[in-house]
């Protein structure tokens, strides 16, 4: 089963990946505001969307998986502290597809992610972990993955770009 393209975001999923967001840019907002510090959520945010369009990979599973577990685990937590149902499906969207060299290019991002969580401090692994989750589930809803639309694009680009570069004669 493609859980990539299978599992979309619940209320209580985006509930959860919106809290992990608000919480990290509190610690930035109180922490001193350097642009700097905004570098580990955004490439764990993108990073995750990215994994959103990885049909048929492991970074689209996990993906897939990461939306199911938040989902089921925040309905639960909603359910148990409210009452209510928060299980309903939010309107899903896609960002789009990769082509073989926009595919090379998520390759060496996803290389990049694990390089910065190698060396990265304890606290901002787990904010990298956090925001990449955060980013495989809010960028399969409809509303982010509009928002993030010309991402795909722009990764394809990169990537053929790079492959023109290689297959020039010099």
């Amino acid at each position: 089963m493609n859980t990539s393209q299978t599992v979309g975001a619940s209320l209580a999923g985006c509930t959860i990946a919106i809290a992990i967001l608000v919480l990290t840019l509190r610690s930035w907002w109180t922490g001193g505001r350097a642009m700097k510090d905004l570098i580990i959520p955004a490439q764990g945010f993108l990073t995750g969307g990215l994994a959103t369009i990885c049909v048929g990979g492991l970074a689209g599973w996990v993906s897939g998986c990461t939306r199911q577990g938040v989902s089921g685990a925040g309905g639960t937590a909603i359910t148990a502290t409210t009452g209510t149902e928060a299980g309903a499906p939010i309107a899903t969207g896609s960002l789009g597809q990769l082509t073989e060299e926009g595919g090379v290019v998520v390759f060496v991002i996803f290389l990049i992610l694990i390089v910065s969580y190698k060396a990265a401090a304890k606290a901002d692994k787990g904010r990298l972990l956090a925001c990449l989750a955060a980013g495989m589930i809010l960028c399969v809803t409809a509303g982010i993955a509009g928002a993030l639309d010309g991402l795909p694009g722009l990764i394809n680009q990169a990537g053929g770009a790079a492959r023109g570069l290689l297959e020039r004669n010099l």
